[in-house]
């Protein structure tokens, strides 16, 4: 039921937009055609569409983390103005009046009855999304013993763990937490902040994961760099100082993180081996 909802552009106000749109499965559910999010009467949303693999082990969603339970994700695209612009209760209206849906629900939720409901809507789409695991990459099995890395790619992984791995940390390669990057010292996008109210989360936003990083530019919550060399030269000679800048982007007296070109080179050629094709080409999504 979740698969079949997710690709109906029946959620949006003028049928025109679903959410495979915006999370396109040949790039790990990111959006690979609009820098920012773009929505029914093609509005412009204000932040980029993110990859949504591995949403199982979440424990916060959206950049700024202004959702706790992957349940009550939709909705937030659903009734957004410059996305779907639609309400729950129309949803689940068109959803009733639909020729098939109706028995499908049915079918799929026994204990709701005979009438589709907006929690049943929510549990089918937040469980096709706990599905979208991604754990078949070239670094995985070489985790599992079964593969190996080039030497490249290993001199590439210690660097990485040197340089990257305090913020992108563990298998999910996300610490789950939320930094200010550097990128800018005024804050057009408050981040953080427009949730918790606090000063101190000026333009922190969530560390994303670096699973399927190569298919999911462009990067930055902005969309404003294009390549992953882009965004290595900006940790190496870019970081903009500000008053919630990451403590981690401090190095002493320098700002950012000092990286030579060939480590640069190194770094990426390790994400690569983070590319799940298996992932993308799984026909039950």
């Amino acid at each position: 039921m979740g698969k079949r909802i997710f690709g109906d552009p029946m959620l949006s106000r003028d049928n025109s937009v679903a959410c495979n749109n915006c999370h396109v499965k040949a790039v790990a559910f990111a959006d690979p055609q609009h820098a920012l999010s773009l929505g029914v009467d093609e509005r412009q949303g204000i932040r980029n569409a993110p990859g949504i693999a591995n949403m199982a082990f979440m424990k916060e969603f959206m950049w700024d983390g202004g959702v706790y339970h992957l349940d009550f994700a939709p909705p937030n695209a659903i009734e957004n103005p410059l996305e779907m612009d639609e309400k729950m209760a129309k949803v689940v209206w068109k959803l009733n009046r639909n020729s098939t849906y109706p028995a499908q629900f049915r079918a799929a939720f026994p204990e709701m009855g005979d009438t589709i409901t907006s929690p049943f809507v929510l549990l089918a789409l937040s469980q096709y999304q706990t599905m979208l695991v991604s754990a078949t990459s070239k670094y995985d099995y070489y985790k599992l013993g079964k593969g190996e890395l080039s030497a490249n790619e290993m001199e590439g992984l210690q660097l990485f763990k040197q340089k990257c791995a305090v913020c992108h940390s563990g298998e999910l390669f996300t610490n789950q937490e939320y930094r200010n990057n550097g990128l800018d010292t005024a804050f057009a996008d408050e981040g953080r902040a427009r949730i918790t109210e606090s000063a101190a989360d000026l333009c922190k936003l969530k560390v994303p994961s670096l699973r399927n990083v190569e298919l999911t530019d462009p990067y930055m919550h902005d969309a404003r760099f294009n390549t992953l060399e882009e965004v290595l030269d900006h940790y190496a000679a870019g970081v903009k100082q500000s008053a919630t800048l990451a403590t981690e982007l401090h190095q002493g007296d320098f700002i950012g993180i000092p990286l030579t070109a060939s480590e640069k080179k190194l770094i990426v050629d390790f994400l690569k081996t983070l590319t799940d094709y298996e992932f993308i080409q799984d026909e039950r999504f």
